[in-house]
């Protein structure tokens, strides 16, 4: 499933509460580091910290367009380790809100163009 060596070392990644915001924020698809930032409300060197974790595991992708880093989950199955350790066995929340702050190409609507 990834690039780690044992279940100790997978949990001990998944056992951060920052990184299963990310994962589960994921799974709507990828998402922008400033989407993250302010969706989490953590710093932008703080995500990427842990978003670095999860890239070394293999857990997510990235990939740049233009000043924007968009990261996509790469290993959908790890989603299945994560709803059975949850208490109710069902996923857990994902925010769904699109911040206003979030200045990603996602969040900000593409202006309608004006008629001629």
């Amino acid at each position: 499933m990834g690039l780690w060596n044992s279940p100790a070392q997978l949990f001990k990644l998944l056992g951060h509460p920052a990184r299963l915001a990310i994962l589960n924020i994921l799974r709507e698809g990828e998402q922008c580091v400033c989407h993250l930032e302010a969706v989490l409300g953590y710093r932008q060197a703080y995500i990427s910290q842990h978003l670095m974790g999860l890239r070394e595991a293999g857990l997510v992708q990235d990939r740049r367009e233009g000043p924007n880093v968009f990261y996509r989950v790469a290993e959908p199955a790890i989603f299945r380790v994560i709803d059975a350790a949850n208490p109710v066995g069902e996923p857990a929340a994902v925010p769904t809100a699109r911040p206003a702050e979030c200045p990603c190409p996602k969040c900000q609507p593409v202006a309608e163009p004006m008629p001629a």
